[in-house]
């Protein structure tokens, strides 16, 4: 469990780092995001082998149904993070899309794991977003950018698809079916 909160420290620290600490970010210039970088892989590493080593430690049991419910969930937001980078229609509709669906792929996740680890690492990572959304909200106006041809929304829909698939067969991968049956 420590690694696990240790990553997700180093996760939150690094991405706040440019919001609460600005000068000091710029202070380290170009190499400041090769740091940041390193520190997210780093992070990403700790979680990552915090959460597979962390003991199973029951707090609820989720009824089976929310697995529908989580797979519709992070269609979702495989969707909206895919927001961030469409040039469609759909662009500039929502201001924080990756973030978003950071938020919706934690509540997805926290709806069908009952257990501490899973608690912390998906509740960290909601927490997280949340905050991340307030800073930028209160620091940086948003220029709401031009929508563009609704074709580029259709290829975001195929891409949608795509990436579902290929999520689920990592979870798959992984031992963790995330279909029921």
């Amino acid at each position: 469990m420590i690694l696990l909160v240790l990553g997700l420290a180093l996760w939150v620290g690094a991405h706040l780092f440019k919001r609460l600490a600005p000068d000091a970010r710029a202070g380290l210039g170009s190499s400041g995001k090769a740091l940041v970088a390193v520190a997210i892989v780093a992070a990403l590493v700790l979680m990552i082998l915090g959460y597979r080593a962390a003991p199973f430690v029951a707090v609820w049991t989720p009824p089976p149904f929310m697995v529908h419910v989580n797979n519709l969930l992070m269609v979702v937001a495989v969707f909206i993070y895919g927001m961030s980078a469409t040039t469609g229609r759909l662009r500039g509709k929502m201001r924080h899309p990756q973030l978003t669906a950071v938020k919706i792929w934690a509540v997805a996740h926290l709806l069908v794991n009952g257990d501490l680890a899973a608690i912390v690492l998906f509740g960290g990572l909601l927490l997280w977003a949340v905050a991340e959304v307030v800073i930028i909200n209160r620091s940086e106006p948003w220029d709401r950018p031009a929508p563009g041809p609704a074709k580029k929304d259709v290829t975001l829909v195929i891409v949608t698809i795509a990436m579902f698939a290929v999520i689920t067969a990592i979870h798959a991968w992984l031992g963790v079916w995330p279909f029921p049956g």
